[in-house]
């Protein structure tokens, strides 16, 4: 079928986008598609009906209704690791049961969501004034994003996010912080995580400089609730979640307490419904009308079939400054694979280099090279159609016009002809006209979808995240790998605890490589003229 598909590529490519449109005037309609409120739009690309159903194939030749229903029913689907994948599980709000080795999940997970909201209403009835939230990876990018997006929603205290072990980032976040009314909420499922683990005794440090006791300062969000008992968190303050739930795929369970005590339990829960109601979606849709499918596909027609390497996210939308950030990790660590479920290379290339910026920031960074460089980057604009600003309406109406802007601009692009009649205007001639002309061609025909929402709520969040969680499912089952281990994490966490004795000096850099010995030579020589 990859076959099948590479061949409809050397005639797609011969084609512009804008011939498409002037063939069938019903072509916008015919692709997008409204779901869950969300409009999609995928007509600026070079997909036609047969690549669409070429594409589809793709879907039924991968056994995907079976395997998203092994999903949703609990099923190991995670078989490196013997797990099941429910993060769906927690924000089944109003389905049944979910049972995974025969027991089903959902009183738990509701039980861990009402001891949440307790927690939180109490914590926005305090004198708390900054939450903490110590984390990293699926622990932080997603609370982080999250708490950003949705900043319209944010009553209650300020949250702040520190992931790196680089002792600036807690320094930073601390100073001007008061001691007596600063909560911390550790997040790690293991409670070993090296940099949460040294982040959360800095903290802890702090806490007692200032003479401030540490208890009551501290939730643990944790399923090993003995290590959090010795750390001084006692049970009441932890919350665990289930191996089933990925690092990355967390925000909906108790990772998301920081997010919830800022918006407050009913606002999380409006969240969770608008997952929930995109996992209905994802469930039931038939595959040319189901958004998440489509999302995948036409990401694969870019990546795996035209080999575009890269995929730009351009939310027109400041407050979803940290997606492009968050669907990094969701896709790269999920999709970055090198071998199928048997262990056989892939005979195609995996997932792409996820990156993107606010719009319009990036028209003035990048947009030169997506409009004018040598390699083609599909871009994927998002913006709502309202903002949260009534009075600064002028500013939004300006946002989402420069948005449909760039997507016409980098589809129609501008011909040497068209900028000879500029450059004429301006009195050019001769050579000089020919020189100048050939700066101003943009080639064009450069793919790029839309997602458009009524306005950036608790509730679209939940269905934009769940819709980008879905996309990756679909690659994954596609590509024939599993989406939900990550075990390229884990060699260089491994190298990290071998150096750091030697890095401290307490042990020798002998049989290392000369330019890692060479390094801690510099480091060493730096560090010791203090």
């Amino acid at each position: 079928m990859w076959d099948d598909l590479h061949a409809l590529a050397k005639t797609a490519e011969r084609r512009r986008i804008e011939d498409l449109f002037a063939e069938n005037d019903k072509r916008a309609g015919e692709f997008s598609l409204t779901a869950a409120g969300l409009l999609f739009d995928y007509s600026k690309t070079q997909i036609d009906e047969q690549i669409r159903a070429a594409l589809i194939a793709l879907t039924d030749a991968a056994g995907l209704d079976a395997r998203r229903t092994a999903m949703f029913t609990g099923a190991a689907i995670n078989e490196t690791e013997g797990r099941a994948v429910l993060h769906t599980a927690l924000r089944n709000l109003d389905g049944g049961a979910v049972h995974v080795d025969g027991e089903d999940v959902m009183p738990e997970v509701l039980e861990t969501l009402d001891r949440m909201e307790a927690l939180a209403r109490e914590v926005r009835g305090s004198d708390v004034t900054d939450v903490v939230n110590i984390g990293i990876g699926g622990s932080d990018l997603g609370p982080a994003m999250a708490y950003t997006a949705l900043a319209p929603y944010c009553d209650g205290p300020r949250c702040h996010f520190v992931s790196n072990v680089d002792g600036a980032d807690i320094a930073d976040t601390l100073r001007g912080l008061d001691p007596e009314t600063t909560l911390f909420i550790v997040a790690s499922k293991t409670f070993t995580t090296i940099e949460t683990m040294t982040n959360a005794r800095t903290a802890r440090a702090w806490l007692m400089d200032k003479g401030v006791s540490t208890d009551g300062r501290f939730v643990a969000l944790s399923s090993n609730k003995a290590a959090a008992g010795e750390w001084g968190i006692p049970e009441s303050r932890t919350f665990g979640f289930a191996d089933w739930v990925g690092g990355r795929y967390s925000m909906w369970g108790p990772i998301g307490l920081s997010l919830m005590i800022a918006i407050g339990p009913e606002g999380f829960r409006a969240f969770l419904r608008g997952g929930q109601e995109m996992d209905r979606h994802f469930e039931t849709a038939l595959p040319h009308q189901n958004m998440p499918v489509l999302l995948a596909l036409v990401g694969m027609w870019h990546n795996q079939v035209l080999g575009h390497a890269t995929r730009a996210v351009l939310p027109y939308d400041n407050r979803l400054a940290r997606l492009p950030a968050y669907l990094q990790q969701l896709e790269m660590e999920s999709n970055g694979k090198r071998v199928s479920m048997d262990g056989a290379d892939l005979s195609v290339n995996s997932g792409p280099v996820v990156w993107g910026e606010p719009g319009t920031n990036g028209q003035h960074a990048f947009y030169q090279l997506i409009h004018q460089g040598t390699r083609i980057v599909p871009c994927e604009f998002m913006v709502a159609a309202k903002g949260h600003e009534p009075d600064l309406r002028h500013h939004h109406d300006l946002l989402v016009a420069n948005c449909l802007a760039q997507s016409e601009a980098l589809m129609r692009g501008r011909s040497l002809d068209e900028a000879r009649a500029i450059m004429a205007d301006k009195g050019a001639e001769g050579d000089e006209l020919e020189r100048q002309a050939r700066h101003r061609v943009f080639p064009g025909n450069r793919p790029s979808t839309t997602l458009i929402y009524p306005q950036l709520t608790p509730e679209i969040l939940g269905k934009i995240v769940a819709l980008y969680e879905h996309r990756v499912f679909v690659e994954g089952v596609i590509l024939g790998i599993n989406s939900f281990d990550q075990w390229g994490v884990e060699l260089g966490k491994e190298l990290a605890s071998s150096l750091g004795p030697v890095v401290t000096g307490e042990a020798s850099a002998e049989g290392k490589d000369g330019s890692t010995r060479q390094l801690v030579e510099f480091v060493h020589l730096h560090r010791d003229r203090d």
